[in-house]
């Protein structure tokens, strides 16, 4: 007897990618990339940010090398949700900065078909895990963890070195707020600050 296939294999779900690492390692870099690699390909690309991040341009992500491209700020990670309606890639820059609803909301994506690349620092100033970044990192499929170099040894750098006594987790800020340092590196400047 013959049974018929009733699986439906034309079902279309996304993804989820992460790109993450310390400051000044190039995650911004790399969203860039791979979303104009999309837009290159004719996709729909969506790219969103925290609202208060004005560090470069208001309504754009911009890198620390002046790459940059068209974003939506956004208030809350809900609001992607609504904006983001049609499109096949999603882009999202300084997750971090977002509450842990963001997980949902990239869950969500994906669910409904959508490629959705993520980039934030893995782990604030002190070193500790950063926000909802381990929840964005452990759904993923997929991971990539980018280094700087070392500015005091050369080596691979994955910390972000806070080079002022500010204590705000939430501080952004550029090469005179933050230095990317080794795991030797970071913790020597931590135990003499």
């Amino acid at each position: 007897m013959f049974l018929e296939n009733t699986t439906n294999h034309s079902e279309k779900f996304g993804w989820i990618e992460v790109i993450c690492g310390s400051m000044f390692s190039g995650k911004t870099e790399e969203l860039i990339r791979r979303l104009r690699r999309a837009q290159f390909a004719k996709q729909k690309v969506e790219i969103f940010k925290p609202a208060f991040d004005t560090r470069y341009d208001e309504g754009k992500v911009v890198s620390h090398n002046s790459n940059e491209i068209q974003s939506t700020p956004v208030p809350a990670a809900t609001n992607i949700l609504l904006l983001a309606d049609g499109c096949d890639v999603v882009g999202i820059d300084e997750a971090q900065f977002f509450d842990d609803e963001i997980v949902n909301v990239c869950n969500d994506l994906a669910n409904r078909g959508m490629r959705v690349i993520v980039a934030g620092l893995d782990m604030d100033y002190k070193g500790k895990p950063f926000g909802p970044m381990p929840a964005l990192m452990a759904t993923a499929e997929y991971v990539t963890k980018v280094h700087a170099v070392c500015t005091r040894t050369g080596n691979l750098a994955h910390f972000s070195y806070r080079k002022s006594d500010d204590e705000n987790l939430y501080m952004l800020g550029e090469q005179d707020s933050y230095e990317p340092l080794s795991r030797a590196a970071f913790f020597k400047a931590m135990k003499n600050k």
